[in-house]
């Protein structure tokens, strides 16, 4: 499983911010929000991509009814990454603990 996103301290629920704690770091809330926008973006496509690599292994050429309703290891495979907590919660979470690395080359010239 992705160890970006299996980590307990993510809720799985939305949770309200306080948005002076989101621009302390970049002196800007709008640059701190595409900083973590970009992270998800990051985050989902990691997800996805392994998500497919574990569903390709049961893809079929001659797929029938049947072997879609009973194939029980792609559905729990489905089930887990559907229970996952979503990559903008993460990134948001990577964010205030200081895990993300980011720069601004603007800022530093």
């Amino acid at each position: 499983m992705s160890n970006i996103v299996n980590k307990s301290t993510v809720a799985n629920t939305t949770v309200t911010r306080d948005l002076r704690e989101l621009d302390v770091k970049t002196d800007n809330i709008y640059e701190s929000i595409v900083i973590m926008a970009k992270r998800a973006n990051q985050i989902s496509n990691n997800v996805k991509e392994e998500l497919h690599q574990k569903l390709s292994e049961f893809a079929s050429s001659n797929d029938n009814l049947e072997e879609v309703f009973e194939n029980r290891e792609q559905i729990e495979i489905s089930k887990h990454y559907e229970k996952m907590p979503k990559p903008s919660l993460v990134a948001v979470q990577e964010f205030l603990e200081d895990k993300i690395y980011y720069r601004n080359p603007l800022k530093e010239q």
